[in-house]
């Protein structure tokens, strides 16, 4: 297989996968560059061709890269951060609020203070227009197109530099959108333009009206970074395939990217919940928790023979209705600092130093503690070989900032306020796991825990005994695992249009219309990324809901069913579905059903990276031994003279008693007192509570097997 490269832009560090053939994935980091996060692209490139054997020029080596796959939180951060485009909404008359109302709800009941998030357009950039559509597409008043143009005048004058274009029942007759569009193009051809029957052609206005706004306001940002990249590679002489990660877990063209920008806005994350299956695989599983503890942020996701899907989310309390993996992400990493509240209680987090100037262990002018100080001080970072040795952490600037700011407020030695830190962070974390699991009906003990990032390692031990989560799995890529999960995913593209129909009342030629014009759209977008046709397929699903439900439920439905017009199977699959989200269905009870939406996925396969099984090595770990050194053990609430492992020494099959430190140049594993650990067939690290082996049984089979 040709030369591959996964890079995942984080807030503090910069992530890179290299791999290319049968050899072993190569990982490497490098601290990211908020202003311009290219340049640590480029950097990051300039490390690896260093490295390579023998090295490189920069110029020499990105010419052999056939394909990089990219994943960026420019999108993400613009809204985190509101800054965002200068945007204009064209809307219909009457309705321009909507932006503002959104469903009425305040998500703080009992909270009198609460306010209303700040809408991405104010109000005098939201023109209403003269023109309405019917419920199913027939105009009843035409479009006032003077009234477009009197509100593109306004938006010129105010320097609007993005426009949005929603009407009301447009998702059933684009014809009033594309009028209006049209205009757009010719009176401000520099704007970005955002067309609600383009971005999403379905039901629900607010929903609509609020996914169309933001990839209008994310839109400008995406396309300055994407000319900044594509512009900083064809400098350096790439001319391999660049793909851009979204979130749904697929990759897409950047120019796809540009024209949909809020595809994007949840693509970090995006590749680790595939790349955690890929791991647990190894165990005989099928399903896992994947978490990714990085320097600014924690995301915890399920997945269950794949990935979950969600249609809709928020962002900064903003909805977007796309398709997008079911991630949490809550403000919990290595570089989250520790504070006191008003009522002198410890909090961590969500405000971050990030990689400038981090935590104050950095030396980089950071004076506030962080997860990464206390880490230092309880022991399980090596300050001398934090990044493998490249970058060295200061104890005595970790202990200082901790002992003003956390240990004297509290009366507190050092080593407490720290400890108290640790646990803080890791309950956090804990509670983020929570919001996959037990509130989606999941029990968190029943999965394997996948734990990743360059911090994740460290706290996942506590993180599983708060949720008495039995197995937890290290990748030996633990630190990379977002940029390694996107070598391993496929092209897609999701379509949805508005089909409202009772069971038992379907119009199967129309459904069938509908569903080959979705496919064929995919098919062509497929067909530009050059995928060709044997490794295309589609996925059906029905958004469905009982008669005066609000929710629908999303669940798959194969093509044959459709054909044979098996209302009842269907159905069946829809009680299923709703059964398993909610506890219960009305399949007894006959209650009606209808269809909402229809939704086609076009996905084309694509080559991933082959990996092979380690030999076997024993379960003697003495080579990997590097020394001892006090560690804080939780369990035991004190300090402890424990072994230390290098992580890159250790093979198939090698077992250690925790507790126990195991080093790798990019992470560190913290095996509590509670858990045994065994490297398993990949190279992972599997950490078991002790004395349940069986839950290892394919790694000790195979012992038994090489034994016999």
């Amino acid at each position: 297989m040709a030369l591959k490269i996964g890079i995942d832009v984080g807030g503090t560090f910069t992530d890179f996968v290299l791999t290319r053939d049968s050899a072993e994935p190569a990982i490497f980091k490098t601290l990211s560059t908020p202003g311009d996060p290219s340049i640590a692209v480029v950097s990051g490139l300039a490390d690896i061709a260093a490295a390579m054997s023998p090295p490189l020029s920069l110029e020499a080596f990105v010419p052999t890269i056939d394909t990089i796959v990219h994943g960026t939180t420019v999108t993400t951060n613009a809204t985190l951060t509101g800054t965002g485009a200068k945007c204009g909404l064209i809307t219909t008359q009457g309705v321009r609020d909507a932006l503002e109302m959104r469903r009425g709800i305040r998500e703080e009941q009992y909270n009198n203070r609460y306010t209303n998030v700040k809408p991405l357009v104010p109000r005098y950039l939201r023109a209403g227009i003269e023109g309405r559509l019917d419920r199913s597409g027939v105009e009843t008043t035409p479009l006032n197109l003077d009234q477009v143009k009197q509100a593109l005048a306004l938006f010129k004058q105010e320097g609007v530099q993005a426009v949005s274009i929603c009407f009301m029942n447009s998702f059933a007759n684009p014809l009033h959108e594309q009028a209006a569009a049209e205009l757009v193009r010719r009176e401000m051809p520099g704007a970005y333009l955002s067309v609600s029957t383009d971005v999403l052609p379905s039901i629900r206005f607010y929903e609509r009206i609020s996914t169309t706004a933001l990839n209008s306001y994310v839109g400008p940002k995406l396309n300055h970074y994407l000319d900044q990249l594509v512009g900083r590679l064809k400098g350096i002489g790439f001319r391999g395939l660049l793909l851009i990660m979204q979130s749904n877990g697929g990759v897409i063209s950047p120019q796809l990217a540009r024209e949909k920008a809020a595809l994007t806005l949840l693509s970090g994350p995006a590749g680790g919940p595939g790349a955690g299956l890929f791991y647990v695989r190894a165990h005989g599983q099928n399903k896992c928790i994947t978490t990714d503890m990085g320097g600014t942020s924690f995301e915890a996701s399920v997945a269950v023979g794949s990935p979950m899907i969600k249609n809709d989310g928020e962002i900064a309390r903003r909805k977007i209705a796309l398709p997008m993996l079911d991630i949490h992400t809550i403000g919990a990493g290595g570089g989250s600092i520790g504070w006191l509240d008003q009522g002198g209680l410890l909090r961590m987090g969500p405000q971050s130093a990030g990689a400038d100037p981090g935590p104050a262990c950095y030396m980089k002018g950071g004076r506030l503690p962080a997860t990464t100080d206390a880490n230092v001080v309880l022991g399980y970072l090596d300050p001398d070989f934090f990044a493998g040795g490249k970058m060295k952490l200061d104890l005595a600037a970790a202990r200082k900032a901790i002992e003003e700011h956390i240990a004297k407020p509290m009366g507190l030695s050092i080593e407490e306020a720290a400890a108290g830190m640790y646990r803080v962070a890791c309950n956090n974390m804990a509670q983020g796991v929570r919001e996959v699991t037990v509130k989606r009906g999941f029990d968190p003990r029943e999965f394997p825990f996948i734990s990743a990032g360059g911090a994740g390692p460290i706290h996942s031990c506590l993180i599983c005994t708060e949720l008495e989560i039995p197995l937890q799995i290290v990748p030996r890529e633990s630190s990379v695992l977002c940029a390694f999960g996107m070598l391993m995913s496929e092209l897609k593209h999701d379509f949805v249009r508005t089909f409202v129909a009772r069971f038992g009342a379907i119009d199967w030629a129309r459904l069938a219309r509908i569903i080959d014009d979705m496919s064929r759209e995919g098919a062509r977008q497929l067909a530009e990324e050059r995928i060709p046709e044997a490794k295309r397929h589609y996925e059906i699903k029905f958004d469905c809901r009982y008669i005066k439900q609000y929710h629908e439920v999303s669940f798959l439905v194969p093509r044959e069913l459709i054909d044979r017009r098996d209302t009842a199977v269907i159905a069946r699959a829809f009680h299923a579905e709703h059964n398993r989200l909610y506890g219960y269905s009305l399949e007894q009870e006959n209650a009606p059903v209808e269809i909402i939406n229809v939704r086609v996925q076009g996905i084309g396969l694509t080559d991933k990276p082959h990996y092979k099984e380690e030999s076997r090595a024993g379960v003697d770990a003495s080579a990997a031994a590097k020394g001892r050194r006090s560690v804080y053990i939780p369990e035991a609430n004190a300090f402890k003279d424990i072994p230390v492992y290098d992580g890159h020494r250790m093979r198939f099959g090698n077992r250690i008693d925790g507790p126990a430190m195991i080093e790798q140049e990019t992470t560190a594993i913290f095996v509590s007192a509670s858990y045994d650990c065994i490297v398993d067939a990949y190279g992972s690290f599997a950490l078991y509570q002790k004395g349940r082996e069986d839950l290892v049984r394919t790694c000790l089979e195979r012992e038994a097997e090489a034994i016999t």
